[in-house]
Parts: structure tokens; C-alpha cells; sequence
């Protein structure tokens, strides 16, 4: 009877001890001089790089189509979309297939980065929030960030990065948002 009640104690207690936090993965990269973090709940597939089809009037953050099992997959420069200078394919880069089915009207859209590494895996505890700095940077954009020795890794809001509110953003001219306010504002719409 003393080995039952031992027993049940044991199950108690550990029943009693807080579960342990999921660990979130994210694919880590290279984009730019910046590391960067994706989901990798969002991650498909990566490929060696490959040519593009450019389009007629392409918005910036826009390298191109992919032709994928054929099926057209829009690609778009990660560089260009954090206000990078654009990338310049090199041997190491690689388009990263995302599935987004709830953000885009095209459930894949593929990402062109500078290198892939490895896959990290973090507690929560692990993540720091991205600053509070005002507009200076697209902080919804931001999920957090992975404080290092050799510095930070910022962690990426695929979902709100690659949403076609912020690729249509992305996209107009450097004065198109002020001028757009401007005109907003002599309509009288505030």
C-alpha cells in the first residue's frame, strides 16, 4: 500500500507543475547585412535560386514569378521589403515558398533572400519585444527579437510582412503616401 500512495503523490505533484512552453521554430536567414527569423509554420518549401519572369511595371519589392509545378508564384525581394537595398543573387541565395492562405489572394508567395542556415527553436522566454520606437521602424512586422553575442536576430511577422496591404505600400513611390495624405486632407477627409 506505501508503494500506491508513493505513486499517486508522484502523479499528483507532476500533475500539479506547470506544462513546459511550446517551443516556436523559425527558419533563420540572411537578408542583407540583417539575420532574420521566419515562422517556419509558414515555410513550404526553399529552392536553389532560379531566374525570374520579370513583368511589365513591376513595384519595387517585386523580382519576379516563379513558375512552380506549374503554377505562377509571385516572388518578392525580402531585402526591398525591410528597405534594404535589393538583393543581387549570389551562389548561396534562395527563394523561400510561403503559404499564407489567409493574407493573400494567391495562398504562395515566395521570398528571395541572401542565405539560409538552420532551423532555431525557442522558448518564449527566449524572445525579446521588438522597441517601441515610433514609426521609425515597422514594428507589426516585427514578432520579437533573439538576443546574441554577435547581436540581434529579428524575429518576422511573415503574415503582416508579406499582407497586400503592406506589399501595396511597399510599392508606391517614396512621396505617394504624402501626397496621398495631401490630397486626403484638401478633400476633407481627415
Amino acid at each position: 500500500m506505501g508503494a500506491q500512495q508513493h505513486w499517486r503523490k508522484a502523479k499528483q505533484a507532476a500533475a500539479a507543475l506547470p506544462p513546459l512552453p511550446p517551443l516556436l521554430q523559425y527558419l533563420r536567414l540572411r537578408a542583407g547585412p540583417q539575420r532574420l527569423g521566419i515562422p517556419i509554420e509558414v515555410v513550404r518549401e526553399l529552392l536553389e535560386y532560379q531566374p525570374l519572369t520579370t513583368l511589365p511595371n513591376m513595384p519595387p519589392p517585386l523580382c519576379g514569378m516563379l513558375n512552380l509545378r506549374g503554377s505562377a508564384v509571385p516572388v518578392v525581394d525580402l531585402a526591398q521589403c525591410l528597405g534594404l537595398p535589393a538583393a543581387v543573387p549570389q551562389r548561396r541565395s534562395c527563394i523561400i515558398i510561403l503559404h499564407l492562405a489567409d493574407c493573400l489572394p494567391s495562398p504562395e508567395i515566395g521570398i528571395l533572400v541572401d542565405e539560409v542556415y538552420a532551423v532555431l527553436e525557442l522558448a518564449r522566454s527566449e524572445i525579446e519585444a521588438p522597441p517601441q520606437l515610433g514609426g521609425l521602424l515597422p514594428e507589426h512586422c516585427i514578432a520579437g527579437l533573439l538576443r546574441e553575442p554577435q547581436g540581434f536576430t529579428v524575429l518576422l511577422d511573415a503574415r503582416r510582412l508579406l499582407s497586400p496591404d503592406e506589399l501595396a505600400r511597399l510599392a508606391l513611390p517614396p512621396a505617394a503616401p504624402v501626397q496621398a495624405a495631401l490630397l486626403l486632407q484638401e478633400d476633407g477627409h481627415d
